[in-house]
């Protein structure tokens, strides 16, 4: 492989400053809304409320042609880009991250076209993950991706998409095949393992920094009603006990294979803990378990166009062990005791969620390290910390941020002095 040499997705030179850059959005086609427009405030809203931003503009493209248009116009007025697929970005990158940054919301781009017979689709960028599990289940297929059915597609799959399928199927980066995008001086092209072979490689775990991806062609997995490979896709969730001193704790998964086979995979895990207080097992297709999994209440509510999606105010962290060495049990211990008690007082409603990501058989990581940008192929565990103002609305308290980091920090400092985590 060539030396790759990164791009700058807009160059910031004040070039025809004279010009309307309104005017000349919309002599390319490009529709736009601009500070004191009435679709502004709802453009620059963000899913994380501590953030905001007033970009100079949000624009709507609806062709690669126009993506490229706005990307030319935007570097002639010295204006950074920004793409943005779903807006699900925690800490608002969506919007660029500052004042002043031109927009290029994805989500004219809707299109999915499934091939069941090869076994692959073409899916526009602009999708979030419900709207694409929807249409995949009705060709009877699918794809590895995350819960949520509101993130967009082109973060989740250009920085890696885990979930409960991920230790069978990959990550939503593993199944790309090629990819459509737009250039920073905005060449229209195609990226596959045959074809700009080197920014292929780029766009699968560093996306935002080479191009705006406008179409993914994925490699699909079929999904039959019950019976997939048996394997075990879950995560452990703890949240304020009811008493100091208490964790409240529970495990949440998929279990993709013959249902009489649960409870014996069950079985070793449950022995080492105290009787549950609550068993919830939901039987049903792959696309229920998608709805289930995604925390709406049936099918149709995957289809993210019949609501809005909903904010919070929050800060999250992440963490992911080494599987070669797993976590200590010092740095068990000082976790648990900091979640039962220094948690218990914090003004903030938080969880952690410790994802199964490696171990035995996850296809995850039986992709080589160097096969994509995406580099962590040697995790057992991927953790996420996240704390929420009580009411969900700004202000998000100021002791939050110490407080989720010292979280973070009471494994991280109980662990040997070259724990190799992420």
């Amino acid at each position: 492989m060539g030396r790759l040499i990164p791009l700058l997705l807009a160059l910031s030179i004040p070039l025809n400053l004279a010009k309307d850059f309104r005017s000349d959005l919309q002599a390319a086609s490009v529709a736009a809304v601009f500070p004191g427009d009435a679709g502004y405030p709802s453009a620059c809203e963000t899913f994380n409320l501590r953030f905001t931003f007033k970009p100079v503009a949000v624009s709507f493209p609806a062709t690669p042609e126009q993506v490229s248009s706005a990307i030319k116009l935007g570097s002639s007025y010295g204006h950074h880009v920004a793409a943005r697929s779903g807006g699900h970005s925690y800490i608002a990158n969506g919007l660029g991250g500052s004042d002043g940054v031109l927009v290029v919301d994805m989500r004219n781009f809707t299109k999915i076209s499934v091939d069941a017979n090869a076994g692959t689709a073409v899916i526009e960028i602009g999708n979030r993950l419900g709207n694409v599990a929807l249409a995949l289940n009705d060709a009877g297929r699918a794809l590895p991706h995350g819960t949520c059915p509101y993130v967009g597609l082109g973060g989740h799959s250009g920085y890696g998409g885990f979930g409960y399928t991920s230790r069978m199927w990959g990550m939503t980066l593993d199944t790309i095949r090629s990819i459509h995008m737009v250039l920073p001086n905005g060449t229209i092209t195609t990226a596959s393992s045959t074809s700009n072979s080197d920014l292929f490689w780029a766009m699968r775990g560093l996306a935002g920094s080479f191009g705006i991806t406008t179409a993914i062609e994925v490699t699909t997995f079929e999904a039959p009603p019950t019976n997939i490979p048996p394997q075990l896709g879950g995560e452990l969730i703890a949240a304020k006990g009811s008493v100091r001193g208490n964790i409240t704790f529970g495990l949440s998964g998929g279990w993709y294979g013959p249902s009489a086979q649960l409870n014996a995979t069950l079985a070793p895990y449950l022995s080492s803990l105290p009787p549950p207080q609550i068993i919830i097992l939901r039987p049903g297709t792959y696309i229920e378990s998608v709805a289930n999994l995604g925390g709406v209440l049936d099918t149709t509510a995957l289809d993210t166009t019949t609501a809005p999606d909903k904010n919070d105010t929050f800060y999250a962290k992440s963490l992911m062990t080494p599987e070669k060495s797993p976590m200590s049990n010092s740095a068990l211990h000082a976790f648990a005791s900091y979640m039962a008690n220094e948690c218990f007082d914090s003004n903030t409603t938080w969880f952690v969620e410790v994802e199964l990501y490696g171990g035995r058989n996850s296809a995850i990581n039986a992709v080589a390290p160097d096969a994509t940008a995406f580099a962590h192929r040697s995790s057992m565990f991927t953790i996420q910390f996240y704390a929420s103002s009580e009411s969900g609305l700004p202000p998000y308290p100021a002791s939050g941020f110490s407080f989720l980091d010292d979280m973070v920090n009471s494994i991280t400092s109980n662990s040997p002095p070259n724990w190799d985590y992420g």
